[in-house]
């Protein structure tokens, strides 16, 4: 998701330096007008404001923390914001070496996937010092859709799991409700544009219903990725004493899903697998 929304920046007129493990991924921001560099240092010494988007808690470290890392080589001053989906532990880490090096830290995780970010249709949700993120928000707003400011601490943080929980678990009911409708008669077609205009319907359903309808399970969100935030979840829950028996019993399908071999695509092909399940096999009519 880092690379679209890097674009919009370069759209806007930033001047952006990038860098990516993936030399792929720098070369598409090169092409458009961004200056490479070749490890994390490099990127932002010269930097006055940092976005990062990674995959997990022990990615955030690595960019972040070290000698050759974000916070050490940022000018102080500068602010630092990370888009990821990470625990609030990791995040707790950084922002303590964050204040450390004189350096804003803004927790930014993001609502949206790949496809969203390309047409900027993404949510911000935001956390840490109120300042820092009345002078990021105008770059934010040139890459996202919605903006949500929630508090000086980790509650960006929290946010995203609240968010992802209901999309999760929403994915499971929907796969079994498809698969009860498909068995009992409906049309496919029929039914997922009853969907689509039922007070259900919302922009991420509606996403969902477009790519079913062309039996796409093409990875917005790996099957395997998306456990790493359920994991997340419970944790969570577990440390604040929140029950979560859903959840749990919907990481444990996920869990399934991927060991039936579906881990690299969508979580959506929990629909396939439901089908599976219930001895209907082929979806298409």
């Amino acid at each position: 998701m880092g690379v679209p929304m890097a674009g919009y920046l370069l759209e806007a007129g930033y001047p952006l330096t990038v860098y990516s493990r993936t030399a792929a991924s720098r070369q598409k921001l090169v092409a458009l007008g961004a200056r490479e560099a070749l490890d994390v240092a490099g990127c932002v010494r010269d930097a006055q404001v940092v976005f990062s988007s990674v995959s997990d808690d022990d990615a955030l470290r690595s960019i972040a923390l070290g000698p050759g890392g974000i916070l050490a080589n940022t000018p102080a001053g500068g602010i630092f914001a990370d888009t990821s989906t990470v625990s609030s532990e990791a995040s707790e880490q950084v922002a303590g070496e964050a204040q450390r090096a004189g350096i804003d830290y803004l927790r930014m995780p993001i609502s949206g996937n790949a496809a969203s970010a390309r047409k900027g249709e993404v949510t911000a949700m935001v956390s840490g010092p109120s300042s820092a993120w009345d002078k990021v928000r105008p770059l934010v707003e040139t890459f996202s859709k919605g903006q949500v400011y929630l508090g000086a601490g980790e509650q960006a943080r929290v946010m995203k799991l609240v968010v992802n929980a209901l999309v999760v678990n929403l994915a499971q009911t929907m796969a079994e409700a498809l698969a009860l409708g498909r068995k009992g008669g409906l049309d496919w077609d029929a039914m997922l544009d009853t969907l689509a205009q039922s007070t259900l319907a919302s922009p991420w359903l509606k996403v969902k219903i477009a790519a079913l309808k062309e039996h796409d399970y093409t990875a917005t969100m790996s099957a395997r990725l998306i456990l790493k935030d359920i994991d997340l979840m419970l944790a969570l829950a577990r440390s604040l004493g929140v029950p979560m028996p859903l959840t749990a019993n919907t990481r444990q399908l996920i869990q399934v899903l991927v060991g039936e071999g579906f881990g690299e695509e969508d979580y959506m092909a929990a629909v396939k697998l439901t089908a599976r399940q219930a001895g209907i096999g082929e979806w298409k009519q």
